[in-house]
């Protein structure tokens, strides 16, 4: 059966080369000429001259040389052409190939450069990048290192107690005289000097259409995960209040901690050959994290949440935050993200690739919707900006679903979250509203009935 590795052909055709090279670029392969698609010896005509062609062909094209076997079943003659792995880039004519599965692909632009760095065991960021010293990092992103792998106990006094040039290269981010692209990412003020998508945007939505605020926050990648943190949980994120016995409770719709290591994932993670930035989509009750990277292949999506290997696209820079205590190194942060969200009742991340990159979608805990439900709005009491927002936000949303409801009042609770983008448990807590205060009512059951609007909401 064709896998990654294996290639059956009937007959042998020039074109085949691609194949070779192809093999030669991913894992090596083998390559069967004489054997149909499912797998049977059909056989080859003139094998003794085809013996001689196929290594003269493959070695003036590629330079290559290859096992070739002369192999015999049922009294039919087949090859057998075993290519390994080699350790620089191949070109076929000047091209490039890769096996992609058990298919072939012609490589160009970003994915060529993958490709190169890939065959010559190097990764993206342990590239050296000129023209900068360890005199051009931002000190504070070096301070904060500092402090987070003292506090961490990852790094005892004496190796914190040195220069920042003696740190760096203890670090293993640099190469000779030169300082590599972790480095660079990690701790020089303006990375988008080099990396044009080296920043992280979050945005407010009041639904999929409307932004009300959004920010940008650039800088050395240590500072970045600070920043949008702080930014995040003080301007975007809503704390509802409550007490147990004297003491006031702040809760939010999805846990700090869970949410810091799924943004410290999307920075190590993210392929940095893109020039799109980290996006953070903000809603009242939901979170949507975008990264422009990939899973490693051996961790399918379903597996994130059970042990699995750590393989960070990003090795060098995954290093620099593990030293400082800001991640782990065993793949424990997904497992971390469950803990965390069992301690708060709150509700697991979902992780899909359904928008050309990682996409970790949060949602409202049940306990923080059962306290919006608490938090009525109360008159006569000043608000503050962001309360206001807040309130501006809800009447719209709640004005949207009333005119849904003019139109289709069959229309459902599951159509009316995909209608105005608010989750499930959202809708369920505004209709639940509304009936309270008897702006709309149920006639029917449940499946099947209809809804009423009753009076106008409140403007």
């Amino acid at each position: 059966m064709e896998s990654q590795n294996i290639e059956y052909k009937k007959t042998w055709r020039d074109e085949y080369l691609k194949w070779i090279c192809a093999f030669a670029n991913t894992e090596g392969g083998k390559l069967y000429i004489g054997i149909d698609d499912n797998g049977n010896v059909c056989g080859v005509d003139d094998s003794h001259k085809l013996s001689e062609d196929i290594p003269n062909k493959i070695r003036n094209t590629m330079g290559l040389i290859c096992t070739m076997n002369l192999l015999n079943k049922n009294g039919l003659d087949y090859f057998e052409i075993i290519t390994e792995k080699y350790p620089f880039p191949v070109s076929y004519h000047g091209k490039y190939y890769r096996r992609t599965g058990s298919t072939m692909q012609e490589v160009s632009g970003v994915e060529l450069d993958k490709m190169i760095l890939f065959v010559q065991g190097r990764t993206w960021d342990s590239i050296p990048v000129p023209h900068i010293t360890v005199d051009d990092l931002e000190n504070d992103a070096i301070k904060l290192f500092k402090k987070k792998a003292k506090e961490s106990g990852r790094l005892d006094d004496a190796a914190l107690d040195v220069t920042n040039e003696t740190l760096i290269q203890n670090l293993h981010i640099t190469e000779g005289e030169y300082l590599t692209r972790a480095c660079m990412l990690a701790f020089h003020p303006d990375p988008e000097k080099w990396v044009t998508g080296a920043y992280i945007k979050v945005a407010y939505f009041e639904n999929d259409a409307d932004i009300l605020y959004q920010d940008e926050i650039h800088g050395p990648l240590i500072l970045q995960v600070e920043k949008t943190m702080d930014l995040i949980y003080s301007k975007y994120m809503k704390a509802l209040i409550s007490y147990d016995d004297i003491y006031r409770k702040e809760t939010f719709f999805f846990p700090r901690a869970a949410f810091r290591e799924l943004l410290l994932n999307a920075v190590i993670h993210k392929d940095y050959l893109s020039t799109t930035p980290i996006q953070i989509r903000i809603y009242k009750d939901k979170i949507r994290l975008w990264n422009d990277g990939a899973l490693p292949k051996e961790v399918p999506v379903e597996d994130l949440y059970k042990e699995h290997v750590s393989k960070p696209c990003n090795p060098n820079l995954a290093n620099v935050f593990f030293k400082c205590g800001m991640i782990e190194s065993w793949a424990r942060g997904f497992n971390k993200i469950k803990r965390y969200c069992e301690e708060e009742n709150a509700k697991l991340p979902v992780i899909d690739l359904s928008l050309g990159g990682v996409t970790a979608r949060c949602f409202a805990s049940d306990k923080y919707l059962a306290l919006m439900n608490e938090h009525q709005e109360t008159e006569n009491v000043p608000l503050n900006e962001h309360q206001k927002t807040t309130q501006k936000t809800t009447q719209k949303t709640t004005q949207k679903i009333l005119d849904i409801i003019k139109t289709n009042p069959y229309v459902t609770r599951t159509e009316l979250s995909d209608l105005t983008g608010i989750s499930p448990d959202g809708i369920k807590w505004q209709l639940k509203q509304l009936k309270g205060k008897n702006v709309i009512t149920r006639v029917g059951a449940d499946k099947g009935g209809y809804w009423e609007i009753v009076s106008e909401a409140e403007k």
